[in-house]
């Protein structure tokens, strides 16, 4: 097992990551920005090593000062969490050239799968459906016209190497294609440095279903069931669940069978999901890979009863997969909610500042992931994710019911959260009845009959 580990992250995954590692006997380095000086993953590392100003692209995106880091620290590996090099195939080929882990899969892995038309053939020739779609990158305009025309409309422009909602426009008709298509790689090539694109047919009112992959250098390949996020906003999860209320015992065996396929035909190692589109007919298509531990995995953690960031480090040191995580078998439902720093009221603008008072929700089936506390102040460089509210039930509505009562006891004053717009989602009765897809909360918020939840409590006035 590893000596002191690396992360190079921040905020609640940091913390995560940290937690895992002083469970498992490790010593632990945290590194950070001017802006995280005061951030929890600093207080409760074992060592903190500040490498760079505030903004990501002066301090969490630079190799060259995380191994700098790692190199004074003495580290033998590299937890990478989510987001920034988490999924950068040339930090994973550094930290291997320094003779140092990086806890996730193999550099070709995240080569394939890393760019999302390679992973559309990769799912091709290992016969996962995938959408009707461009071949390959689409260079211009004009090829652009083509590929609507041979498809139909509507379509989906995607950046190739896209996440979190960026890069990605859809295209109603031939105007909408010409502003889209321009938009879409402008906003890539800003967020990713590579504004390639391609495009494929959109499939209207679908499930947004992951399919939660792990797997050891023993052979060893297993997946965790589904979740559902398909609760988004401007293509950002806000709410996950796991299983899905669309989900038949039918359907998750052949899905699941699918993912592992396809993670088996990559040499797929360490944790991953696979992402796909369900339509209204319950037909699946792929749509991507996440070669990394997922912001939502928490929900895994609960209905399985694993431990999914130990389980990366297990595997990372050449373990196999443990016995637990090898037989898992859901046993309850869980559900998050994503706690911004966003005020719902002007259109989910970001909110940073400091937090005068934080008193966060417990009792039983309520877990709390978050790097915020009374006194922090949240900055405006980043993420606005400041918190994630995951409650556990025996059935979808104790799950439900749970979170409804954990975000009327959530308090946090000094800056805007999308508190009450969870707190009203919860009481939805729509929601409620699990009848929604990816187009319910822009429909729901544009509802006259949608209001924000308010306060519950005279602690709150």
């Amino acid at each position: 097992m590893f000596e002191k580990v690396l992360i190079a992250n921040r905020g609640e995954i940091a913390l995560r990551v940290i937690r895992a590692c002083k469970e498992l006997g490790i010593r632990t380095l945290a590194v950070y920005s001017e802006a995280d000086v005061d951030s929890l993953h600093v207080q409760l590392a074992d060592e903190a090593i500040c490498i760079g100003a505030a903004p990501s692209s002066e301090s969490y995106l630079k190799i060259d000062r995380i191994m700098s880091a790692a190199e004074v620290g003495d580290v033998d590996a590299i937890h990478p969490g989510y987001g920034f090099l988490a999924e950068n195939a040339h930090f994973a080929e550094v930290c291997e050239s320094c003779k140092i882990k990086f806890i996730g899969p193999p550099v070709a892995a995240i080569q394939k799968m890393g760019d999302k038309n390679s992973a559309r053939e990769c799912a091709r020739k290992a016969g996962v459906p995938v959408t009707p779609g461009s071949d390959g990158i689409v260079p211009d305009e004009k090829e652009a016209m083509k590929v609507a025309k041979k498809i139909g409309y509507p379509v989906m422009i995607k950046a190739v190497a896209g996440g979190g909602g960026r890069g990605m426009r859809v295209a109603h008709n031939e105007p909408s294609l010409q502003a889209g298509f321009h938009a879409a790689r402008m906003e890539a090539e800003k967020a990713f440095g590579n504004g390639d694109v391609y495009m494929e047919k959109f499939i209207v009112g679908p499930h947004h279903i992951e399919f939660q992959i792990v797997a050891d250098s023993h052979g060893h390949i297993v997946h965790l069931g589904e979740r559902d996020c398909s609760i988004q906003r401007r293509n950002q999860k806000v709410i996950e669940e796991c299983p899905s209320p669309l989900m038949t015992p039918a359907l998750r065996k052949k899905m699941g069978n699918a993912a592992i396929k396809l993670a088996k035909s990559i040499g797929y190692e360490n944790a991953g999901t696979m992402e796909f589109l369900v339509d209204q007919d319950r037909h699946f298509y792929f749509m991507e890979m996440n070669t990394r531990i997922q912001v939502e995995h928490t929900i895994t953690e609960e209905v399985y009863g694993c431990d999914l960031v130990k389980e990366q480090i297990r595997i990372a040191a050449g373990e196999k997969l443990s016995q637990h995580v090898l037989h898992a078998q859901p046993r309850l439902h869980a559900i998050q909610c994503r706690i911004n720093a966003e005020d719902p009221q002007k259109d989910f603008q970001p909110s940073p500042g400091r937090i005068k008072f934080y008193y966060a929700p417990g009792g039983r089936g309520v877990r709390v992931d978050s790097h915020a506390y009374t006194g922090y102040v949240v900055p405006p460089y980043y993420d606005s994710m400041i918190a994630k509210i995951i409650t556990i039930g025996a059935t979808r509505i104790n799950a439900i019911d749970r979170m409804r009562r954990a975000l009327d006891e959530y308090y946090i004053t000094g800056i805007k959260t999308t508190v009450p717009f969870h707190a009203a989602m919860m009481r939805n009765s729509q929601f409620r009845d699990g009848n929604y897809d990816t187009s319910f909360v822009e429909s729901v918020i544009k509802s006259d009959a949608f209001q924000l939840a308010p306060p519950p409590s005279k602690l709150r006035e």
